[in-house]
């Protein structure tokens, strides 16, 4: 997982490991309560005001790891925020710093509109009960004295769903909340984070359930060059994973299921989004539902794998694997049949190996279920590049289509404004809310840009498969790829 601060990631580690081992050891309930102090011993705080704090945060992290709310108020909402955590950072947009000469000019003063400033007797002060924050102030001061302070949890929702109690705890409107998972490591307090199945998978694994784990293609490169499929087939299983499936396969699926669509589409003048990114499918269902008919009705690759391996086996127990977030609230979605029945994001999966004792370890690159175009689906513009390859296997000549291929969350709620007023030059909307595609997900390993170069080598050694071409090796007539 990447973060700005490591500290929040050990932390994060150490209570996800401490719930892990518990439960593998079957002493879960009995160890719930010791955790916090065998993570924060005191008698001195190391973070925060004070150790009681500290375990506060810690026990409600362990909630989270045990899938449930951290403040016992029940909630459908995947991401969470650990109010405990929450430094009630300041509100006010707009404050005065020590810059301000309190100058005879008063710029400031003279260009508010709404009389929030005046003159202390050191510097101006900005009333946040009467601030607008326009901002007008902050352009006009000659000393740039007046600083722009947007809470980070804030800044980085693309949505507007983050807001604040009376006492300035962050706070979630599942009505607007497309659990992207953006929030959540752009606090610097670590006070959002999301629940878990990591409880419930292993307590299915103990009990001698058929689970097993689809890994996201997005997974491949970000531990490594010598770290592949089959190294996490290995490993999953070591973990006790009956079996592991590469997702790229459902890659290969939807493309090949939303390619027909998009055929149709095109010869009609229809305008259609994808429907692979749950943030974006959650983006459309809240925020944009005149458009859900443009959305495609093709599943995603999680969930087509998981119809797969559930039509060839009933009993089997699917569980997604990557650096989603958002595929959580996709699993909970009890209208989508057959979907993946946990979600577990890299850190959480590692815990779990972790307190079994496994280790990925390299392998050489033998396993292989999908294409190249199904591996590079998590690529930002990997399912376009997909959906148009199988557009050319049906014989489509495709040299006309225009795709927008949003990169992130802002872009994709700039495309779907312009689809609603009719205002898109382009035909089809790839909608990706992390930035990057699959591989930037909330949950991810590495930076980009640091496993690149290891994810193109890896999916280099993939043989030439067409997408087409490679289906034709499952029993697809046993699933159905529509949505409902």
């Amino acid at each position: 997982m990447v973060t700005n601060d490591a500290t929040i990631l050990r932390l994060k580690h150490e209570v996800l490991y401490a719930v892990a081992k518990a439960s593998w050891e079957g002493k879960l309930e009995e160890k719930t309560h010791d955790i916090p102090y065998e993570i924060i011993p005191g008698p001195q705080a190391t973070y925060r005001c004070c150790i009681y704090k500290e375990r506060e945060i810690i026990r409600q992290r362990v909630r989270l790891a045990e899938g449930k709310c951290p403040k016992g108020k029940d909630s459908a909402n995947v991401v969470q925020v650990i109010n405990a955590a929450c430094e009630e950072c300041p509100i006010a947009a707009y404050v005065v710093t020590d810059n301000c000469q309190k100058c005879m000019g008063k710029a400031c003063q003279n260009s508010c509109n709404f009389g929030a400033i005046s003159m202390g007797r050191d510097r101006a002060y900005i009333d946040p009960a009467k601030c607008k924050s326009c901002g007008k102030c902050s352009q006009a001061c000659p000393y740039n004295a007046i600083a722009h302070l947007e809470r980070p949890c804030k800044k980085s929702c693309p949505v507007d769903a983050i807001t604040y109690d009376e006492y300035g705890i962050c706070e979630i409107d599942e009505k607007k909340c497309i659990e992207c998972g953006n929030c959540v490591h752009s606090c610097p307090f670590g006070a959002i984070d999301s629940k878990t199945f990591m409880i419930d998978v292993i307590n299915l694994i103990q009990a001698g359930k058929k689970v097993v784990a689809m890994v996201a293609p997005a997974t491949e490169g970000q531990f490594g060059p010598d770290i592949t499929m089959a190294s996490w087939r290995t490993a999953l299983k070591k973990t006790g994973f009956a079996d592991m499936v590469e997702v790229g396969l459902g890659g290969d699926m939807t493309a090949a299921y939303e390619a027909d669509e998009w055929i149709e589409a095109y010869k009609e003048g229809k305008k259609l989004t994808t429907s692979c990114c749950p943030a974006f499918v959650n983006m459309i269902k809240k925020h944009f539902p005149t458009l859900l008919g443009n959305m495609s009705t093709t599943v995603s690759p999680m969930c087509a794998v998981s119809r797969l391996l559930k039509a060839i086996d009933p009993e089997t127990v699917t569980v997604f694997i990557g650096p989603c977030i958002a595929k959580k609230s996709e699993a909970l979605d009890l209208n989508v049949k057959g979907n993946a029945d946990y979600v577990l994001n890299l850190e959480e999966v590692n815990a779990m190996m972790k307190a079994k004792g496994v280790e990925l370890e390299p392998e050489p690159n033998e396993y292989q279920e999908g294409s190249v175009f199904g591996k590079r689906f998590g690529n930002g513009g990997g399912v376009t590049n997909a959906v148009l390859e199988c557009m050319q296997e049906a014989g489509e000549n495709t040299d006309g289509i225009k795709v927008a291929k949003c990169n992130g969350a802002v872009e994709c709620k700039k495309a779907l404004l312009m689809l609603r007023v009719n205002k898109l030059p382009d035909d089809f909307v790839e909608g990706m809310a992390c930035v990057g595609g699959c591989v930037g997900g909330p949950s991810k390993r590495k930076a980009e840009n640091e496993f690149k170069k290891d994810r193109d080598a890896l999916i280099a050694q993939a043989d030439g498969r067409k997408v087409r071409e490679n289906l034709k090796n499952y029993p697809m007539d046993k699933v159905s790829m529509h949505r409902h």
